[in-house]
């Protein structure tokens, strides 16, 4: 393999890498401490407590930023969620979903 081959190979290796990595690294620990006030409904162990509210331990978390995302930009509706979600940064979010999907359902 000649030089420029092996640079070219090497930088799409890297950009593919950077690529597929998470834009913010989430912290369930912080997620957990967040997720104190969600506790009323989605118990702070993840499993609801109001049969209105779904259970949240061993979701996709991914799931759960999108969710959680709809929820503040008014894309998914539920006047309860909207306004929870209204003053979440995305790295509150990202923590929280951290955190649920780290829980065992």
């Amino acid at each position: 393999m000649t030089w420029p081959v092996r640079i070219g190979a090497l930088v799409l290796s890297a950009a593919w890498a950077l690529a597929s990595a998470p834009a913010l690294a989430a912290d369930a620990q912080a997620g957990r401490a967040k997720a104190m006030q969600c506790q009323a409904c989605h118990g702070l162990d993840g499993k609801s407590k109001l049969p209105e509210a779904p259970n949240l331990a061993g979701q996709v978390e991914q799931y759960l930023v999108k969710a959680l995302k709809d929820y503040k930009t008014g894309a998914r509706k539920d006047e309860m969620m909207t306004m929870m979600a209204k003053p979440l940064s995305d790295a509150d979010i990202a923590n929280l979903a951290a955190f649920y999907s780290s829980l065992k359902p």
